[in-house]
């Protein structure tokens, strides 16, 4: 019996297979884009895995009910397994913001389920760091979820060779397609077009904005000069007071959904080219408007990075710490007749924070210091009688050998964690 294409199973340390996923690696993951959101101020949330079809639709379109894992439940309505976090936040701020002093700075870590074609960097199930931030519409706002996403990579070991964040904006587009005379009513239409650029044959392209009064010549020309507008300016200047500047430059190339962002938007991209975007986000200051049908209107800006490319991209890099069973100490126990009170001291231990292991049968000595060693534990600790009567503790390092005995009440303290 095997997992369903596209869904993954995770192990511990060491890994059955080459190519199998780590659980190891994936709380590594985890644990990074958790401090580092806190240190900015983001407080975790989360939502159900299953929600109405509805939310999704009424962000994306009916197109994308062809990605979903959907189905009609059985108090017969029309569900679907979370292919992204941002509506359901979105639902969240719309129905409680006025409990929450403004900004509002959430981030939360799902999984996610899109029906779709495997490939690269891309399955049918992954995790996914969410950062948003709610009512705040100043560019100083899109500068701290940027430096949030940059840290969040920084703190997995990645550097400016690893990535660099390319910044586009919808305004700059909107203004490049005002200066041309185009006609405001087709603005949506000239999204679209410049929205599928990469996907699209030069000729056909050329030909929808021909319809729209826009050569792509000057379409190219605009995307290969790159010059910052004004709101990406100060997004530069946000940045490079903070030391960051090396990880950012401003690409229009970059088109996320021009249609439904609002401001400016972003991808975190692996200079080498050989993997697909890490990270994307942008500012979309309609959708809590549009979720909650008008009556709450709140600006809103977030990115998305997956486990997935981030995964493989460490993985490439030589980012991949060596992982270990976690453990710090193995509870030798030699002689049955102290079997009791080494269950004590490893209770004890374990209360104080410690990683404790310990044979839970009767096992030759050797066996256990060998499976103390197996585990990655610092130390082993034994109980052993001495000749006045009370139990002593033998610790012994298993790195440099050196061995001490001390009390029962001195054994946490001598036993440090990692």
């Amino acid at each position: 019996m095997q997992p369903l294409p596209g869904f993954r199973d995770f192990f511990p340390t060491p890994l059955p297979l080459r190519d199998a996923w780590s659980a190891d690696l994936r709380q590594h993951i985890f644990a990074a884009w958790r401090a580092t959101a806190r240190r900015y101020g983001f407080r975790e949330y989360d939502g159900p895995p299953l929600e109405p079809v509805e939310l999704y639709t009424i962000k994306s379109g009916d197109e994308i009910v062809q990605q979903l894992f959907n189905f009609v439940d059985k108090g017969e309505r029309h569900v679907s397994l979370r292919p992204e976090m941002t509506p359901t936040v979105a639902r969240m701020v719309a129905t409680t913001e006025r409990a929450y002093k403004k900004p509002i700075k959430w981030f939360s870590i799902p999984q996610l389920f899109r029906y779709e074609k495997q490939q690269k960097g891309r399955l049918r199930e992954h995790f996914q760091l969410n950062a948003d931030i709610f009512g705040e519409s100043d560019v100083a706002a899109d500068a701290e979820i940027i430096a949030l996403l940059i840290d969040s990579l920084r703190a997995l070991g990645l550097g400016a060779d690893d990535f660099v964040v390319r910044l586009s904006s919808r305004q700059a587009w909107q203004r490049f397609f005002s200066g041309r005379g185009g006609d405001e009513s087709k603005a949506a239409a000239f999204y679209q077009v410049v929205d599928k650029l990469e996907r699209e044959r030069p000729e056909v392209s050329a030909g929808r904005l021909e319809e729209l009064g826009i050569r792509l010549e000057d379409v190219q020309a605009f995307i290969q000069a790159s010059l910052p507008e004004p709101e990406l300016k100060a997004v530069l200047d946000n940045l490079s007071a903070r030391g960051l500047e090396g990880f950012v430059k401003v690409d229009y190339g970059v088109i996320r959904g021009l249609a439904y962002y609002t401001g400016i938007v972003f991808e975190a991209f692996d200079p080498k080219g050989e993997f697909r975007a890490i990270a994307g986000g942008g500012r979309y200051d309609q959708l809590i408007k549009l979720v909650s049908s008008g009556k709450v209107d709140l600006p809103g800006l977030g990115f998305g990075m997956g486990d997935v490319v981030l995964a493989e991209l460490m993985k490439s890099r030589g980012k991949v710490p060596a992982f270990t069973g976690g453990i710090d100490v193995f509870v030798v126990i030699e002689d049955e007749t102290l079997r009791g009170p080494s269950l004590k001291l490893v209770q004890v231990l374990r209360e104080a924070g410690r990683g404790v292991e310990f044979p839970l049968t009767a096992t030759k000595a050797d066996k256990q210091i060998k499976r103390a060693l197996e585990l990655g534990a610092l130390k082993t600790v034994r109980m052993e009688a001495s000749p006045d009567g009370p139990l002593g503790v033998r610790i012994r390092d298993l790195t440099t050998r050196e061995e001490r005995v001390v009390s029962m009440d001195a054994a946490v303290a001598a036993v440090p964690g990692r």
